[in-house]
């Protein structure tokens, strides 16, 4: 080792001294090249087009307007959060005066659901059908391809007669219904 111990030393965190920046000068002397983005491209990102399924129809919008559907949904499903995210964009837009005078007026429903409860879901899912359209409440009548599904699910497990009187008043159109062999009670 040389005399001058600390100067020329080199090792971990210590380059060589001709390698080191020089006191004053930049470590990037060129900087940032212009043009270059500097943030998150959100523009970019949000303002692809997307296809997305509404009644089953294809349709295509930004990915933008994509997102504010998907939140809205949820909204609307009972999920807090992003009901109250999706009314903030809305006045953030309104702020922003995003949305002009000449667009069309849109109408938000809101459907209250019980917890737990899947008969709103068997409309869309073509597994039932409302008896009354008019009314909110109206009882729903099942499907006869969907009765015929959960029969050949029962496997060798009957239903009562009791049970049978249930499912024959609850399917819309009874005598459409291949109905199993065991079967008690057919429509009339």
């Amino acid at each position: 080792m040389s005399g001058n111990s600390g100067e020329d030393d080199t090792g971990y965190g210590k380059p060589p001294r001709a390698t080191r920046f020089a006191k004053g000068q930049s470590g990037n002397p060129r900087g940032r090249p212009r043009g270059r983005k500097t943030g998150i491209p959100y523009d970019a990102v949000l303002g692809q087009t997307v296809t997305i399924r509404e009644n089953g129809r294809d349709r295509r919008v930004t990915a933008a307007e994509a997102f504010l559907l998907q939140l809205a949904k949820k909204g609307l499903e009972g999920d807090g959060a992003a009901s109250r995210q999706a009314l903030a964009s809305i006045e953030h837009a309104r702020a922003k005066q995003v949305l002009r005078d000449d667009m069309p007026i849109m109408t938000i429903v809101r459907s209250c659901v019980a917890p737990g409860s899947v008969t709103p879901a068997l409309e869309p899912l073509r597994m039932a059908r409302k008896l009354d359209r008019q009314r909110p409440t109206a009882r729903m009548a099942l499907e006869p391809w969907i009765v015929e599904t959960a029969l050949a699910r029962l496997g060798s497990r009957w239903l009562t007669r009791e049970e049978q009187r249930t499912v024959v008043k609850a399917t819309r159109t009874p005598r459409k219904v291949n109905w199993p062999e065991w079967w008690t009670e057919l429509p009339e």
